[in-house]
């Protein structure tokens, strides 16, 4: 009896990350579908400035939208804003993954979709496993990624 109370609370906790962890990449995709939303009807300059606003409505703390011009420059990022202006496109993640030339290249010729790398989680301070869901709307490339890692368990 005791076993099976245990398999079934190991299962369910199991269950239960996966559907977290599924909602975290629903979550992203949502979060860069309101900024796709927001340049539509607010233009180009002003989704910038937002996107780039720390705490502001694209940045949700682990989830947080950035943006890159079609050449891999930086455009936009609420948690590091040394990087606007940069061009990264050859700045490879800490395992040699040219994540960003990827993103830049699947913006151009499917529109959307998802890049896996690593990167450094700057609410746990540490290089952790990252999903990124992007979508291309006119000249930039929206970004929001979710930390694979990462629990919220607990927060």
């Amino acid at each position: 009896m005791k076993t099976s109370i245990a398999l079934v609370l190991i299962v369910g906790l199991s269950l239960s990350a996966v559907v977290a962890r599924a909602a975290d990449r629903e979550d992203a995709k949502a979060l860069v579908k309101r900024a796709a939303a927001y340049v539509k009807y607010q233009g180009k300059e002003k989704a910038i400035a937002e996107i780039s606003t720390p705490k502001g409505m694209f940045d949700k703390g682990e989830l947080y939208v950035f943006a890159y011009d079609l050449q891999g420059v930086m455009l936009a990022h609420p948690k590091n804003p040394s990087l606007i202006g940069q061009n990264l496109i050859n700045i490879p993640d800490t395992e040699g993954k040219l994540f960003r030339k990827e993103i830049v290249e699947k913006a151009k010729s499917e529109g959307s979709g998802w890049v896996d790398y690593v990167y450094l989680n700057p609410e746990t301070n540490r290089q952790e496993h990252k999903s990124t869901y992007f979508q291309k709307v006119g000249d930039i490339i929206l970004c929001c990624g979710v930390y694979k890692d990462y629990s919220h368990n607990g927060d």
